[in-house]
Order: C-alpha cells, then sequence, then structure tokens
C-alpha cells in the first residue's frame, strides 16, 4: 500500500493551493478497496470512516450515525459503497470533506454496478416485491456520469494508480472586511444578522447557500457578539446535531466549551416545538437548516420571535431549500417589515469551482430546477405515463421533472431521485407543455393482499412496507377486506411553479384517476401533511378524507390525512364506509383527541367529510340554535344543539360560513377553546362580541335549512319583543 500511500500524499498536495476536493473511486474487490481506502484515508490526514468495517486506528461512524458528525470537517471521508449506495449518505459525507480533500468511495467497479446486489435494494423494495425487482436505472446512470466526470479519479483493482490531474486553478474571492469571516458573503450575513437583532424588530434575517460557505459559522459569530454585549442567543436547529457548526463557532469566539459554559455565557440550544411552547420574545433566535423544518413550524417561530434569523442550504441532502425559498420567503415578507436576506455564494470549506461538488450537484440534482417558461402557455399540457428507462436516459427531462419535485416539497432529498427511477411499484405521469415537463404525479400501487395477509394487516401482526393506504383501511379503521383490494397512491404531485392555479394539479389526478381505472385498482388515495389548501384541493379533485392522524407528523410538523374515492364497486364500498365513520366521529373526536388540531383544518375536514346529512338534525336542536341565534338563550344551553348542527352545516356549501367564522364555530363549539381565544380568532376584544358573531354566522343556515322548527322560534321571539 507504500504507493496508494505516496500517490494520496500526492494528490493532496495538487489540491491544496485550490483547496479542491475529488472523489476517488476505488473500484474492485471489497477486501482491496477498503485496505486502499484505509491506507489513502491515513495519507491525507485527519480522516472519518463510514461503515461497518472501518479499519483499527480511524475515526468511524455507522451508516446510521453519520448524521451526528455534520458540522465536521475531515481531510478525508470514506464511504463504503460496498455496503451500498445511499444518495443521502453521499451528499452528507461530501460536506464534511474540508479542501483540499479526498471523498474516497470502495465500491464494485462501475459496469458492474446496474445488476450489482446492492444492500440498498432492499429498503427500496416494498412489500411483495424481492430486491431483485428493484431496478438498475439510478446506479447505471451514478456509474455513467462517475465515469466520466473530473471530480471522480477512478482507481481501479490491478490496474496501477492513474496519473495525478492537472493542479486546478486558484480563483480566491473577494476579501472579507471583517477579520472573523472567511469570505464578503459571510461578513455580509454576520452583518445582516447584527442588523435584525440590534435594529427595528420584525426585520428576519434569512441566509440561504449551498453547502460549505459558512452559513453556519456566521451564526455562531453573531451570537458570540451578541452574548459578549449581553444579550440572549438561542440556536435552534431539526436535530441538535444540525446545530453544532454554529454552537461551535459561538464557544471558540467567546473562549468557553459548549455546552452548560456556552449558555452560561449567553448562547444556548433549544429544539424548535419547545420555543414554539415556551417563545423567547427577548433573545435573538437563528434557526439553522431551516428548510428541514416543517413550514407551520417555522411560521410559528417567525410569529413568536420579533428578531429571528434563518439559515438554510439551498440544495441539501435533508431537505430543499429551494423549495423553502419559494414558499416561506413570501411568508417571511408577508408577516415582517421585510426580510434581509443574504445569499452566500463564496466557498469557504473548499475552494471555489470544486471539482467534488460539480460531481455531486450533477449525480444526486442537487441544483435540479423547473423548465424555464415563458409567462403565458403556447399550449394546452398533455399528460401521459413517461417510460423510466427514457427518463433515465434524457438527462435534460430527469433533472426538470426532479426540479419540479424539489420546488414542491420541501422534504424533497437525492433518496427521492433513486426512488424515482428505480422503485418497484411506482409509475410516473408527466405534464408537458412542449418540450417542458410542467407536472408530474408520481403513482404508488399498493394492496392485493391474500387473505391471510389481509387478516394479519388487520390485526396488527404484519406491517407491511409501501403499503399506506390499504395497511390504514385494514388496520387502524378495521376494513380487512380492504387489504385486498388493490390501491392507487399518490406519493408526489408537483406542478411547475409558473403554471400553478390553472387546473394543472386536477389535471394531474384525473390523469392518475384514469391510469388507475385502466390497471384495474380499487381506489385512489392521497396520504398528506394535511392544511385547509391541501385538503379544499383534494376534495375538488374528488377524494374525501378518511382519517386524519391523533399526532402530529415528524416531517411535515403537521397532522397527516388520508383522502380516498373508490373506483370499482368493492373499493367504493370500502370508502363509503371508512368515510361515513370519519365524518360521524370526527366532531366527537376533537373534543379530545384532535383537541389541538387547527380549527381551520378541522373546519375544511368537516367540509370535505361527505354530503350533509341534514335530517340527523333534531326539532329540538333546531329550536335550541335558533333561540341561540336571534334568542338570548346563552351558548351554555345552546352548546350541545349547535354541536348537532355543526357538521351538516359545514358540509353544505350553501350553508358553510366563510373560514374565519367556520373555524370560531369548530373552536368553540366542537373543541371547547376559551372565549378569549375564540375573540382572537375573531379579531374582536371578548366573549360578548364573539358570541354574537358566531350569532351571525349561524343564521343563514338556519333560515335556509331549518324550516319550520326555527321559522316558529322566530315568531314567538318576535311576539316576546326579543
Amino acid at each position: 500500500m507504500e504507493a496508494a500511500t505516496a500517490w494520496a500524499r500526492a494528490l493532496m498536495g495538487r489540491l491544496a493551493a485550490a483547496r479542491h476536493r475529488r472523489a476517488v473511486l476505488l473500484a474492485g474487490g471489497a477486501a482491496w478497496g477498503r485496505g486502499t481506502a484505509a491506507a489513502m484515508a491515513r495519507a491525507a490526514g485527519d480522516a472519518l470512516w463510514i461503515g461497518a468495517q472501518p479499519p483499527a486506528g480511524l475515526a468511524a461512524a455507522a451508516r446510521g450515525q453519520a448524521a451526528g458528525h455534520l458540522g465536521g470537517e475531515h481531510d478525508a471521508v470514506v464511504v463504503d459503497l460496498h455496503e451500498g449506495f445511499d444518495p443521502d449518505l453521499l451528499g452528507m459525507a461530501a460536506g464534511m470533506v474540508r479542501g483540499p480533500g479526498l471523498l474516497l468511495l470502495p465500491a464494485p467497479p462501475p459496469e458492474r454496478w446496474p445488476v450489482h446486489p446492492d444492500p440498498e435494494r432492499a429498503r427500496i423494495a416494498v412489500a411483495g416485491y424481492g430486491p431483485e425487482a428493484v431496478a438498475g436505472r439510478f446506479l447505471a446512470r451514478l456509474a455513467r456520469i462517475s465515469s466520466a466526470h473530473p471530480g471522480v479519479i477512478v482507481v481501479r483493482e490491478g490496474g496501477g494508480l492513474p496519473p495525478l490531474p492537472a493542479p486546478p486553478p486558484d480563483r480566491r474571492g473577494e476579501a472579507s472586511p471583517d477579520p472573523d469571516c472567511l469570505s464578503a458573503d459571510q461578513a455580509a450575513a454576520v452583518a445582516a444578522l447584527l442588523r435584525t437583532a440590534e435594529g427595528g424588530r420584525r426585520r428576519p434575517a434569512v441566509l440561504v447557500a449551498d453547502r460549505g460557505r459558512g452559513k453556519s459559522a456566521a451564526l455562531g459569530i453573531c451570537a458570540a457578539r451578541l452574548a459578549a454585549r449581553g444579550r440572549a442567543v438561542v440556536i435552534t436547529a431539526p436535530r441538535p446535531e444540525a446545530a453544532a457548526t454554529a454552537l461551535r463557532h459561538a464557544a471558540a469566539r467567546l473562549g468557553v466549551a459548549a455546552g452548560r459554559a456556552l449558555a452560561a455565557a449567553g448562547v444556548r440550544f433549544l429544539p424548535p416545538d419547545a420555543l414554539v411552547r415556551r417563545p423567547q420574545p427577548g433573545a435573538m433566535v437563528l434557526v439553522d437548516e431551516a428548510a428541514a423544518l416543517p413550514g407551520a413550524l417555522l411560521a410559528a417561530l417567525l410569529a413568536a420571535h420579533p428578531r429571528i434569523g434563518f439559515a438554510t442550504t439551498v440544495h441539501g441532502y435533508e431537505g430543499s431549500g429551494r423549495g423553502f425559498a419559494l414558499r416561506f420567503l413570501p411568508a417571511v415578507e408577508a408577516a415582517s417589515r421585510g426580510a434581509r436576506v443574504v445569499r452566500l455564494q463564496q466557498p469557504v470549506r473548499w475552494g471555489a469551482e470544486d471539482a467534488l461538488e460539480a460531481w455531486l450537484f450533477r449525480a444526486l440534482l442537487l441544483d435540479a430546477e423547473p423548465a424555464p417558461l415563458p409567462p403565458a402557455a403556447a399550449c394546452a399540457p398533455a399528460i401521459a405515463v413517461a417510460g423510466r428507462d427514457a427518463l433515465a436516459a434524457d438527462e435534460a427531462l430527469l433533472a426538470q421533472v426532479f426540479g419540479l419535485l424539489v420546488s414542491a416539497h420541501y422534504r424533497t432529498r437525492p433518496y427521492d431521485l433513486r426512488y424515482l427511477l428505480d422503485g418497484p411499484n411506482l409509475h410516473v405521469l408527466l405534464a408537458r407543455e412542449g418540450a417542458a415537463a410542467v407536472g408530474v404525479v408520481l403513482l404508488a400501487e399498493e394492496g392485493g393482499f391474500d387473505a391471510d395477509a389481509a387478516r394479519a394487516v388487520w390485526a396488527g401482526v404484519r406491517r407491511p412496507h409501501g403499503h399506506l393506504v390499504p395497511e390504514t383501511l385494514a388496520a387502524h379503521l378495521g376494513l380487512e377486506a380492504a387489504a385486498r383490494l388493490r390501491w392507487g397512491r399518490i406519493v408526489r404531485i408537483a406542478v411547475h411553479p409558473a403554471r400553478r392555479r390553472r387546473g394543472i394539479g386536477r389535471a394531474l389526478v384525473e390523469a392518475a384517476r384514469r391510469e388507475a381505472c385502466a390497471r384495474g385498482w380499487d381506489g385512489l388515495g392521497a396520504s398528506f401533511g394535511a392544511t385547509p389548501g391541501l385538503v379544499a384541493f383534494w376534495s375538488r379533485a374528488g377524494l374525501r378524507p378518511a382519517r386524519v392522524s391523533v399526532r402530529r407528523g415528524a416531517a411535515s410538523g403537521e397532522h397527516s390525512v388520508l383522502m380516498l374515492e373508490g373506483l370499482s364497486g368493492g373499493g367504493r364500498d370500502a370508502v363509503e364506509a371508512a368515510c361515513v365513520d370519519f365524518g360521524r366521529g370526527l366532531p366527537r373526536r376533537l373534543a379530545d383527541p384532535l383537541r389541538g388540531l387547527e380549527p381551520e383544518l378541522a373546519a375544511a375536514l368537516l367540509g370535505a367529510a361527505g354530503p350533509a346529512r341534514w335530517e340527523a338534525v333534531g326539532e329540538a336542536a333546531w329550536a335550541q340554535a335558533a333561540a341561540f341565534a336571534w334568542g338570548r338563550r346563552i351558548y351554555e344551553e345552546a352548546q350541545p344543539a349547535l354541536a348537532e348542527l355543526l357538521p351538516p352545516l359545514l358540509g353544505d356549501p350553501a350553508t358553510a360560513p366563510a373560514p374565519p367564522q367556520a373555524a370560531a364555530l369548530v373552536a368553540k363549539v366542537l373543541q371547547g377553546r376559551p372565549w378569549p381565544e375564540v375573540a382572537g380568532m375573531l379579531g374582536v376584544p371578548g366573549r360578548a362580541q364573539a358570541a354574537a358573531r358566531l350569532r351571525e354566522a349561524l343564521r343563514p343556515a338556519l333560515e335556509a335549512r331549518g324550516g319550520e322548527a326555527v321559522r316558529a322560534v322566530r315568531r314567538r321571539l318576535r311576539d316576546a319583543g326579543a
């Protein structure tokens, strides 16, 4: 291994002046690749081995623990690809390599990757499919790109060591005017954060950057300067390790150890959900990796803290900052007096025009964007099933499609690219405007279990991976027969930002419905982190809510909702049973397990639950509600009647109040929220005014649907002079 050691040292020397990095693909047997990687890692300097078989003397992390090393920097990082090709892990590991540095990749020869028995195939395969059913399109594409890209040096077992590349040009960026900062961009970021902390309130700072640009360090520098001036600072992030870099930089500049000493100096870490529960309005709050946080959580942090800064990775492996920019930045502008946005472009962890970064962006489509479009559509989009062999071979179209997914969903990761190309139960439908992709649906086939398997799912004995709809219907809703049916689940739907609100989304759902019918499936479903707008979209598309989760999802921060449509006789029966039960049970569940559900969302779900059943409202309930709406009947006496009336009232488009009034009715009548909260929702000072608004909201429905029972009460009230 002496030759490999000398070669690695020489390569590091070639890369040093420009502070560049390279991937070294060690193509051959596992034992040879691991041994060569160990020798090269030791030659490079400080190294981290990610894998199950690290050599003695090197720092190591299991694949599942690699996220705990985020924020760390190494001269070399080894990822053992013989243990699996995980796109997220590749992106994560590359971000830990500083320049000059090496990403060492022991792997089988690239020409064998498409048929290689990759252990990651078992993770992609859903129940009913073996690993062999997982296609090799992603690996074939990765092999093609890696074999020809200047950011990757291929060293083959038995083939000798290749010539060293020419030294890359040293393209140093603008010098920093701040001695604590490594680039002018980083200095501008620190200055913007300090202006947010010390200037006018409600002017949040937003830092956006690709990985390695020093945004986390900028948070730490700002935190240290504020703490030195006696200000309280709270740093938060999706996980504690995601805040490690900012905390480390703050501690270093304050001359204290991270942890309790840093907290005593005025800088502490709090999880984002804790910050929402216990706001720190007097502190400067710094949010790192904001793109990996749910939008609702970000909005709550923004509302609770008048001085706050957000930083996020634009093209990352754990959540898309592109989606963050498209959705959250407008919300920041609307909820504040204007955001201070700083885009950090100059890298600080490695040199400009780094070849390893260029390879990763190309291989993992980290910089994928939707196609550029003119303001007006030249033609109506054509929607059709896309063959994935053709999609994998058309690099421009693949980048457009993945760019659509990135722009529409904040949690899109590189692993989603592999699932897009290789998921065995997946079908892709594209809406195209000429050559440009303007919409995409990922449609997964689920269910079709035999009787024994369906019984096991119903009993909770078996939880089949990748079959969300039939498992939910059988295990959670008790519909055992539904697990035997075949379902199409819309896993993702995305429309080009320039073509939204033009009916393309609904047309994509209709295309998915046609595809499901053509394949003989029994039903169509979608599960998503629910918002009132999304519930309304899926309801307009023909789906009905069947379940809402009691707990919020870890990824979305929102309650997940399952919405369904039956396509066959059996499917329609299952959907009707599930949705009728949902509509009947939701009002009662809002009083306890779902009391924390947003009233706006609860109102949307009740409105989408199905046809209004006015016949279920008794004559006494009509009379009590009318006495409250037009008379002096106190709310507490009328509440049972209002609870009986509210579900059909919200489910009837002709009688449903405007969203603010509907939400207030749900909050008070079904969730029992206190009057001050309801008054705040309605923008009035107290109980009397809030009760008056609720009375007004009820009257149109009572007049339209209450019949003689309501008219009789109103006559009696007039006769009594009320």
